[in-house]
């Protein structure tokens, strides 16, 4: 469903449920929620912990979240998680305004949130998350190109794996462009896909033998 038709059911459940105040308000904060998530994660948590989803005929947190508000269970615990660790790491924030003084993005504060409860994480780059998120509401990717890798480091087989996918990509591509391209020797063209195919067996792709 696109953004405009999202809007557009949310704003209509919005009239249909207007005699429940609560859940109105509710739906109302799910529309303006990406010009003021902490309004929408307030209202979320709320609901999460009294169960209201319950009287208003959902079987599940997840579900209304899903059904009414056409937001992912991924989207609605990183909104409640980061309002929570907001609320007891970061209280400050909460009173912001959003122009004289910024808000971080719900995702750029589950990224802190995430970082201050991974064991073993360098003291020194976490300080430096929390105050690139929480001072300079730094976007998540900015904080994350430079400290997943420090905060997040991963096994030799996770590593190992994450190459495999990249070579993968990088080969199949190489032999789409070789395959219909004239700007180079078709001799080497054809060379070239031979080691590409070795290369793509040696990874376990099963497209390697592919036309």
């Amino acid at each position: 469903m696109s953004r405009t038709k999202t809007e557009a059911a949310l704003a209509e459940a919005e009239r249909t449920h207007s005699d429940d105040p609560e859940r109105a308000e509710v739906l109302a904060r799910a529309r303006r929620f990406k010009a003021s998530w902490l309004e929408l994660a307030e209202s979320l948590s709320a609901v999460r912990h009294d169960g209201r989803w319950k009287t208003w005929g959902h079987s599940s947190f997840d579900d209304y979240a899903r059904k009414e508000l056409h937001l992912t269970q991924q989207t609605t615990d990183k909104l409640t998680g980061s309002y929570l660790f907001l609320q007891k790491r970061a209280p400050e924030v909460l009173s912001r305004d959003g122009v004289g003084a910024p808000i971080p993005s719900y995702q750029a504060v589950d990224f802190l949130r995430r970082a201050e409860e991974q064991e073993g994480a360098p003291v020194e780059a976490v300080s430096e998350i929390r105050r690139r998120v929480i001072e300079e509401a730094a976007p998540l990717g900015a904080v994350s190109r430079q400290y997943r890798e420090v905060v997040f480091p991963l096994d030799d087989d996770a590593r190992k794996e994450k190459d495999q996918g990249a070579l993968r990509a990088a080969a199949r591509r190489l032999r789409e462009i070789l395959g219909e391209t004239k700007a180079v020797p078709r001799r080497l063209a054809t060379e070239t896909l031979t080691a590409l195919d070795a290369l793509l067996e040696e990874l376990g792709d099963g497209e390697s033998k592919a036309a």
